[in-house]
């Protein structure tokens, strides 16, 4: 017999989950205990384990989120009707979504399941019916009316997209979201010089332009004490980018990077930028298996342009990833002009969506492509041919 149970925190997990998804550290217990006590505050998490019988045989992860799409979707230079369109339509679709995926990382982080104990398409229909008894649940708990379900992130070859039949039957929408940056680390990378030696004569100058730029500037990597010290100069950085992003659905704690080192350890790394013993940029990294995944920076403008400091970190990252042996760097979403400069790969991303109310549902595919907003922009190829 197959069912489900739903949890409301990581300390209800059942004994066996990190052994079932030890393939991917955004699944695991510690990951999630970092996130719990150091979530944006509009996210909440759930989880949910299916059994056969008493055995584990998948796992999903969903996040409540109370989104505002007018903050969520930022175009300086809409028109005034797209404008007033976009505030309209915020009204109706503000409120509480469900995620079935982690909105604070890009990729499909969300569901995984034993194939060899439950197909696909009976697995997904368990993970659907979970929502929807979460979305009474909150409603019942918390007075809360969820207005969306989302699942996120699935790459145009995932099987997921197989299930054609399961999305159509409850009006699940299929909408393409920005890619995702990735480079693969290519097998004759043993050190980043042989990285170096790839690029060809544009890159190879614009790389030792950046370097000569940041000369004055040095580079560390942060303790768990360092953290706690520039804790708040740490998000003071981190907001000033996330602030300038077209996309925000969501702004990180203060204690963010602290919790992430103290119960990810080893596996997530903080770099710091330093200009006369001033702390003027930082990085973050996950390391995740065999991936290399990219995690929140921040900067202090003043500084930015004339060190090149974000196209710096970018090297840094590739660095980092092909010293220690990575199969691939995932530098996710935005910038995707200066990150294919560096190497990376656009893999295009599709989320499915449904909106509670029939009416906003079939009109959802078409007011997500207006409000979200295009990403005109020329692919970089800095490799010899």
């Amino acid at each position: 017999m197959i069912n489900y149970k739903i949890y409301n925190s990581y300390k209800q997990l059942p004994p066996e989950w990190d052994g079932f998804v030890v393939h991917d550290i955004f699944l695991q217990t510690a990951y999630f205990k970092a996130l719990e006590q150091a979530s944006p505050n509009n996210i909440s998490l759930n989880y949910v384990g299916v059994f056969k019988d008493e055995t584990l045989i998948g796992i999903a992860l969903i996040q409540r989120v109370e989104l505002y799409l007018k903050d969520m979707f930022r175009n300086e230079t809409d028109s005034l009707f797209v404008e007033k369109f976009k505030n309209s339509v915020s009204k109706l679709l503000k409120g509480n979504v469900l995620v079935v995926g982690n909105l604070t990382q890009t990729g499909q982080h969300g569901l995984y399941f034993n194939v060899h104990e439950i197909s696909q398409s009976e697995f997904l229909k368990h993970i659907y019916q979970a929502t929807l008894q979460l979305k009474k649940d909150i409603k019942i708990n918390k007075n809360k009316r969820i207005r969306m379900i989302m699942l996120k992130d699935f790459f145009l070859d995932d099987d997921i997209h197989e299930e054609a039949e399961l999305f159509g039957v409850h009006q699940i929408h299929k909408v393409i979201a920005q890619p995702n940056m990735i480079m693969a680390v290519k097998s004759h990378w043993n050190h980043f010089d042989d990285y170096y030696a790839d690029l060809n004569k544009k890159y190879r100058d614009r790389y030792k332009t950046a370097r000569k730029k940041s000369k004055k500037v040095q580079k560390r990597e942060l303790n768990l004490e360092d953290i706690k010290e520039n804790e708040s100069l740490l998000h003071a950085l981190y907001k000033n980018v996330s602030e300038h992003a077209k996309i925000n659905t969501f702004i990180l704690p203060e204690n963010h990077f602290y919790s992430f080192k103290m119960h990810l350890k080893d596996h997530f790394k903080v770099f710091g930028y330093y200009l006369d013993n001033q702390l003027i940029g930082f990085y973050t990294l996950i390391l995740n298996g065999k991936a290399l995944e990219t995690y929140f920076l921040g900067y202090d403008s003043e500084h930015q342009y004339a060190n090149q400091l974000y196209l710096n970190m970018l090297y840094d990252m590739a660095s980092f990833g092909i010293e220690n042996n990575f199969s691939s760097i995932v530098y996710a979403r935005t910038a995707m002009a200066i990150k294919s400069s560096v190497g990376a790969k656009p893999k295009k991303m599709v989320l499915y969506m449904k909106h509670t109310n029939w009416v906003m549902n079939t009109v959802l595919k078409y007011i997500f492509k207006l409000m979200n907003p295009k990403q005109d922009w020329e692919e970089r190829h800095p490799f010899k041919s």
